[in-house]
């Protein structure tokens, strides 16, 4: 007979989730994440497999919430450029009690060269990223926004590179003037 779960299933996954992208994959060790998830080690591993099977599945529920988030909020009535805005000045004006950066930026930068499954996760995150501001740009291109000669996959491109530095620069500065004036200077270059 099984016993049933006594923990909600996405609630430690998101523990898990902010605990990787905190302390990063590595550095992160099963007791810490028996600690900080408040489940018993065999729980852990009948419920999400091995650490690197969790660790997937994190990468997997950050892009869901990360997608479902900036979906949500740009379909709220923004002109192309101000959901653009939005996107950088959430990525900059972190609030809450989430780790600086993103999982998917970290992850790449310390596994990717050497896992190919995380590589396969971060890549599609980065692209589904760069999808999104593509959609944006050419509503704004429809809209007369965004002037219709520019070439949108390769603002999309753009931006979605100066977001990924950002993404790591929030991690390493707390000078978020600079950081907004980079945001400025990128959407700039929608009307250049």
């Amino acid at each position: 007979m099984t016993r049933s779960k006594e923990f909600d299933e996405r609630e430690v996954l998101l523990k898990a989730m902010y605990l990787f992208w905190e302390k990063g994959y590595e550095k992160t060790s099963l007791q810490d994440l028996v600690t900080h998830m408040g489940i018993h080690r065999r729980s852990l591993y009948d419920t999400f497999g091995d650490k690197h099977s969790l660790f997937v599945k994190t990468l997997e529920l950050y892009e869901k919430h990360k997608t479902a988030t900036i979906q949500a909020e740009v379909i709220r009535g923004r002109s192309a450029k101000q959901a653009i805005r939005f996107i950088f000045d959430l990525l900059i004006e972190v609030n809450d009690d989430r780790p600086l950066g993103c999982l998917f930026v970290n992850s790449a930068t310390e596994l990717a060269l050497r896992d190919p499954e995380v590589r396969e996760i971060t890549n599609e995150g980065f692209n589904n990223g760069e999808k999104v501001l593509l959609d944006i740009i050419q509503k704004g291109q429809q809209s007369g926004e965004i002037p219709i000669d520019k070439d949108a996959k390769l603002l999309a491109a753009f931006l979605q590179t100066t977001l990924i530095g950002l993404r790591v620069l929030v991690r390493t500065s707390t000078d978020k003037k600079k950081l907004h004036q980079i945001a400025d200077i990128s959407i700039a270059m929608l009307d250049a």
